[in-house]
């Protein structure tokens, strides 16, 4: 069965933007809620797009990408997420303190940031020589790839 223009309007708007929440959805395709909303439920039914809920939002994918990607993508939709994945790509292990200046936000929020990065296996946190955190990512080369794609969307000032 043939797409209808706002089907395909909202396929190519999560094609082109992975890991895209549905508030931002909406916002993008200039549709109303309910509309996306219907739109979106047959793309999925017909397999077209998947989705995943990942902290109090759902974000939507091409079928492509595997859970770690999604979930890495959807972080990455995330401004605070972006700025820390973009200060690990640039420097080998930053300190945490480094970090929260680097981004400007309290220690407290980084660690926040931080747990769900972690959770999803994006960052990894280690424990150096006088217990010192050694944060990096767990996988960099890949991290880098789905950074660059999202890359028209995030406001981080390394890639973008």
């Amino acid at each position: 069965m043939p797409m209808n223009d706002t089907r395909r309007r909202i396929h190519s708007c999560v094609v082109e933007n992975a890991g895209v929440h549905f508030n931002e959805l909406v916002r993008r395709t200039d549709g109303s809620p309910g509309q996306v909303q219907h739109h979106l439920q047959r793309l999925l039914d017909r397999e077209k797009l998947v989705s995943e809920k990942l902290y109090g939002k759902v974000h939507y994918y091409p079928p492509e990408y595997d859970e770690w990607e999604r979930k890495a993508l959807a972080l990455l939709q995330r401004d605070v997420s972006c700025e820390i994945i973009t200060r690990l790509l640039k420097d080998d292990s930053p300190t945490p303190s480094e970090i929260a200046d680097s981004v400007d936000i309290a220690r407290s929020s980084l660690e926040y940031h931080l747990e769900r990065l972690i959770d999803c296996d994006v960052v990894e946190k280690e424990y150096g020589p006088g217990n010192r955190v050694l944060l990096g990512l767990s996988h960099p080369e890949q991290t880098e790839i789905l950074l660059v794609e999202v890359t028209p969307q995030c406001s981080c000032d390394v890639y973008c």
